[in-house]
């Protein structure tokens, strides 16, 4: 099998699953969803390479690259009566990891600057390309509201990394850099 198709090269690409518009333009709503998705599960793809001496941190980056795949299979796929593969499990399983970070750490009393390590660096630009997919999968949610939960895990998602980027700084015994403004 050919990896490419030629059938976007005119700036369409196919939708998944039945639906009524399978063809879209690339710069649909929906495409640019899933696109912010897979952007952010390739840069935690680029984190979990810093991690090396954080095993612990690197399997759950791992286990979160799984569930964005299936959170961006769910934003292609058109079909109205999906089973979406997203669920509320996925949402209380980065709650109870942040839980677990959380209380490892001293208490948050001011902003931070995202800074630290290589690793920690990393972990707050996925950070922010998660909340960028976010906005996405939120305006994307205005037309199939089945994507509510998706917008959820996303939200927790951007909260685990926040922490996760504290709990390596405070691993490395890197203090936070509170921000001045």
């Amino acid at each position: 099998m050919k990896i490419y198709t030629r059938t976007g090269d005119l700036g369409q690409t196919s939708l998944w699953g039945r639906g009524t518009q399978k063809r879209v333009s690339k710069d649909s709503v929906r495409v640019e969803a899933y696109g912010a998705v897979d952007e952010a599960n390739a840069l935690l793809g680029v984190a979990r390479t810093f991690l090396v001496s954080h095993q612990d941190v690197e399997h759950v980056l791992e286990q979160i690259q799984h569930r964005l795949f299936a959170l961006g299979a769910d934003l292609s796929n058109i079909n109205p009566e999906r089973d979406n593969r997203t669920t509320e499990q996925d949402i209380a399983n980065l709650e109870r990891i942040i839980d677990h970070w959380d209380q490892q750490l001293p208490p948050l009393r001011h902003f931070i600057l995202p800074s630290g390590s290589p690793s920690v660096a990393q972990l707050h630009v996925c950070r922010t390309v998660v909340r960028r997919a976010e906005r996405r999968v939120v305006t994307l949610a205005t037309e199939d509201e089945s994507l509510v939960l998706h917008v959820k895990y996303l939200n927790r998602l951007s909260d685990l990394l926040f922490v996760a980027a504290r709990f390596v700084n405070h691993l490395d015994g890197v203090s936070d850099a509170e921000a001045k403004f």
